[in-house]
């Protein structure tokens, strides 16, 4: 049996399988009108049924149909309940998609960055580019502890900045630690530095300890209602008087 074209079938035979894809071409070898159109009816029922989900789409007995019609090169010559025709959309050859040619040169900051560093480079106005550079660097040191889980001094990103720039792109490392150019807007400590960068913990062991914390609250909770009861049924016992006999 010939082998299914190199883009025509291709999408069409991995959604139905190789077995489904043989037995539609062996209508083709059945003379009989009429034994062709049941077996096809009978191929449209199998495809349903291993694939269940296709009942959910909208138009999906007519777009069986024309798939089956496909796949025959438009040879099926059948008693169909649906007008039968080619799809245009198989018949388009998809464009390729453009992949990068080149991998960054530092992976911490992927080609996002030398493409902000390449906008900067681009700017006349001397402020306006030492601004860029300020934010430039400010994203690289985000990136960077985002990629090693460590924090990275202002003298790193520094040289690396002036790697990836060519050494067009420069600060006074004075002033950058002086004003902690490379920081965030976040709170200030006791000794008016910024915070130190927390790596953030993955979801599921912050999700256990939140239960392990309310389980923890629950029980002290219950343990807490628990001793009140006690004290109660205690203090019940003690301050309870015996009955007095009425007089004789």
């Amino acid at each position: 049996m010939a082998l299914p074209s190199p883009f025509k079938h291709e999408l069409l035979l991995r959604e139905y399988g190789q077995s489904t894809y043989e037995l539609i071409q062996q209508l083709r070898t059945i003379e009989d009108r009429e034994e062709r159109t049941k077996r096809a009816q009978q191929i449209v029922q199998l495809i349903f049924r291993l694939n269940p989900a296709l009942r959910e789409q909208p138009d999906a007995q007519p777009k069986v149909w024309n798939h089956i019609f496909e796949m025959t090169d438009g040879e099926l010559d059948v008693d169909s309940p649906y007008p039968l025709h080619a799809l245009d959309i198989l018949a388009k050859q998809p464009q390729r998609v453009a992949y990068p040619s080149k991998s960054p040169k530092l992976k911490a900051y992927g080609r996002s960055v030398e493409i902000m560093i390449e906008q900067a480079l681009a700017l006349e106005d001397a402020a306006e580019r030492e601004q860029a550079t300020i934010a430039i660097g400010r994203t690289m040191k985000f990136l960077y502890r985002s990629y090693s889980k460590e924090n990275a001094k202002d003298v790193t990103i520094l040289k690396h900045l002036k790697e990836l720039s060519g050494g067009k792109l420069e600060l006074d490392p004075a002033q950058v630690d002086a004003n902690n150019l490379f920081e965030f807007a976040t709170p200030p400590t006791a000794g008016g530095r910024p915070a130190p960068f927390i790596v953030p913990q993955p979801r599921a062991e912050r999700s256990e300890r939140g239960e392990r914390g309310d389980r923890g609250d629950r029980e002290g909770r219950r343990g807490g209602n628990n001793n009140r009861r006690d004290k109660q049924r205690r203090g019940g016992k003690k301050g309870r008087q015996e009955p007095q006999q009425p007089p004789q």
